[in-house]
């Protein structure tokens, strides 16, 4: 219940900026891919200015999510590691475990009686 507080309070007022920008800039712009003739309309786009300003927004989130996923590598081999040698460790706790706990027979003190009469 707390995050959905948290993160309404910081996704509406994100919400209400981006529509803000998107009705301030409506106007269309047309981005030239051609550095050396702007009138080539193969190489242009046009469109609304908030599109190219939302576009941005998403590229870098995107570039910063893979520099960030990528500088953690180090950090996701290391855990991976250690947790095999968990397992690894544990698989032999519980081998020892067993091969030292004492059968049922020999902690009552009496040899196990097979096939008495009564």
């Amino acid at each position: 219940m707390v995050k959905r507080i948290i993160s309404l309070l910081i996704l509406v007022p994100i919400a209400i900026v981006l529509i803000v920008l998107s009705v301030a800039n409506r106007q269309s712009v047309t981005l030239a891919l051609n550095p050396f003739d702007r009138s080539d309309q193969v190489m242009s786009v046009t469109l609304p200015f908030f599109v190219y300003l939302f576009g941005a927004i998403i590229i870098g989130m995107i570039i910063g999510s893979v520099a960030t996923w990528w500088s953690q590598g180090k950090h996701r081999a290391r855990a991976r590691s250690s947790k095999k040698e968990a397992v690894k460790w544990h698989k032999e706790a519980d081998r020892l475990k067993a091969d030292t706990e004492p059968k049922k027979e020999e902690r009552q003190g009496f040899p196990a009686l097979s096939g008495s009469g009564r």
